[in-house]
């Protein structure tokens, strides 16, 4: 047990950090201030745990309660903050390529874990029974803190028109959903997040979108 609470702890961090790290390179590139970018980095992390909470009436939220991942999101954006303060060229050229490589890898990972993590904590709270719900809540856990991220940012949210982001997290809560009460539950938990992270990695690599109503020349 003791096991399992350590590797969900470490997929929940990579998480946190690549959240974090993608929310406040958002507000650099907007040029916003140590607080816009403190702002937008932490709620990016945190916000679709809080919004989850929100709607099956965990109140006040799990990261006042705990607020380790709120830390450790908060020491994430600090380190880029300065980083970024200190060299210049990190947001430019090959430097920033390299980050966004292994950003990458580390968003579809925590994406992953935070839909199957959603889905667990709407199950202990009762709702296992609802599958619409768990499914809604696993999603809205993966993608909620970057869709007021974009809010904040003025921007229209990523998961609305890029490389099916959304999409993967609904896939892999739905996989977990469907094999939960047919399968060991750890086996269907990372068959869920694994269907995520293998989604969002191809369609990364080979530029999957979803079609839009007006085709682009």
């Amino acid at each position: 047990m003791k096991i399992e609470l350590s590797l969900l702890f470490f997929v929940e961090a990579v998480g946190t950090i690549a959240f974090a790290s993608s929310g406040a390179m958002v507000a650099i590139k907007k040029q916003l201030d140590l607080l816009g970018v403190i702002v937008l980095g932490v709620t990016t992390a945190v916000g679709g745990g809080m919004l989850r909470d929100i709607i099956i009436g965990n109140v006040p939220p799990a990261l006042f309660k705990d607020p380790i991942y709120v830390l450790l999101a908060f020491i994430t954006v600090m380190l880029l903050f300065i980083t970024v303060r200190m060299n210049q060229k990190f947001i430019s050229g090959r430097h920033m390529e390299t980050f966004e490589k292994v950003m990458n890898i580390f968003d579809a990972i925590g994406l992953g874990a935070f839909t199957v993590v959603g889905i667990d904590t709407a199950v202990l709270a009762g709702y296992g029974d609802y599958h619409f719900l768990i499914v809604f809540l696993g999603v809205i856990t993966g993608v909620g803190g970057g869709i007021l991220r974009d809010i904040m940012a003025g921007q229209t949210p990523y998961v609305l028109k890029k490389h099916i982001y959304a999409c993967a997290s609904i896939a892999g809560a739905m996989l977990y959903a469907g094999l939960m009460n047919h399968i060991n539950e750890d086996i269907a938990m990372l068959a869920g997040a694994a269907t995520v992270i293998v989604i969002r990695l191809l369609a990364t690599r080979f530029c999957w979108n979803l079609p839009t109503a007006v085709k682009n020349n």
